[in-house]
């Protein structure tokens, strides 16, 4: 049994800069993903794509704000339990006893769900024998891009992911983006750079075509993609990407007796708390009018959070704002030597 002060529920951005705001006024924290890494869909999805809004940061990637935001919360020594899940929840006595999926158990005052919108899947491509490759050269999300560097890699998809993965993985590898129809969802910025380099002979583009199958012997030989009118063709690969969206699942959480309206959490707007004393929601599951979806809005939600559950866990101290430039009690915390 681990007793904490807060469990909080995943470990996006959002969940990670709540970490260290409960660090901050000395609360002990564990964290819980159902991913295999810190960053959630940050990391997962998006590591190489650029991110622009994140105050006093011009540009940055997801890895990147990832591995700065894991940084910021070190001194802390904060514990993670990643391929796990929160399966069921008990009050007793004030206190949450929380079970995972792994048999864990956590005592904790207090859980911050900060899940985004649920755990999440990719949606896979509807063919059998791409299920012999996953993983492996059949892919839906690219934690390391180099492994395509001069290999032969098709893309299927019409978003953002599919149009950013196309033209950074085109530098330097052989690309290939088939997507069904003649119109992309993505950035029309995009879409122009695709063309352009279409036209450069950089990377090719096929629409109105959608996969078949894929061949192989023990490794990935090609892909059979197959037009609206019925033409089949085969395309030499090395690697098949998938971006097709993801499948979002609340999961346990719908069984927590939350007032959940459409996959979304109602808070207040004082702490984040939920309709569950000592039960709060930030990030993209939580929902409050004027709501933005936007890691910032995480980060300030994040904050709050974290004092509401000051009151919780220390019923007989008063909260005292202490600003990190000139609090002793603080610097201690992070292990700044003055």
């Amino acid at each position: 049994m681990i007793d904490t002060d807060v469990l909080i529920v995943g470990a996006g951005p959002t969940g990670l800069f709540c970490a260290h705001q409960l660090g901050i006024i000395g609360l002990k924290c564990e964290i819980v993903d159902n991913l295999d890494k810190l960053g959630g869909q940050c990391i997962e999805l998006y590591p190489d794509k650029p991110i622009y809004d994140i105050p006093a940061i011009p540009e940055c990637t997801g890895e990147e704000l990832t591995n700065n935001l894991i940084e910021q919360i070190k001194p802390f020594n904060f514990k993670s339990h990643l391929s796990d899940r929160v399966q069921e929840i008990k009050n007793e006595n004030d206190r949450w006893l929380v079970k995972t999926s792994k048999g864990k158990e956590f005592l904790t005052t207090n859980i911050i769900i900060a899940g985004g919108v649920g755990s999440f899947e990719p949606r896979k491509f509807p063919t059998k024998n791409c299920e012999k490759f996953e993983g492996k050269s059949v892919l839906y999300s690219i934690k390391d891009k180099t492994i395509f560097k001069g290999k032969s890699v098709v893309i299927f998809g019409g978003g953002d992911s599919a149009l950013d993965w196309a033209i950074e993985l085109s530098k330097n590898s052989k690309v290939t983006l088939i997507h069904r129809r003649d119109e992309f969802r993505g950035a029309g910025a995009s879409v122009e750079k695709l063309y352009e380099l279409k036209k450069e002979k950089k990377l090719d583009v096929l629409t109105k075509f959608s996969i078949k199958d894929v061949k192989g012997n023990g490794t990935l030989e090609s892909v059979e993609i197959k037009g609206d009118d019925g033409e089949i063709r085969s395309i030499n690969a090395d690697y098949v990407l998938g971006f097709f969206g993801l499948i979002m699942q609340l999961g346990p959480i719908l069984d927590w007796g939350l007032n959940i309206d459409k996959k979304l959490i109602p808070v207040n707007t004082e702490n984040f708390e939920t309709n569950k004393k000592g039960i709060f929601a930030i990030g993209d599951i939580c929902f409050y009018p004027g709501k933005l979806k936007l890691i910032l809005s995480g980060f300030h939600e994040g904050a709050l959070a974290a004092r509401g559950c000051f009151k919780y866990s220390r019923p007989n101290e008063k909260y005292k704002l202490e600003f990190t430039t000139t609090s002793k009690a603080v610097k201690d915390r992070l292990g700044v030597k003055e």
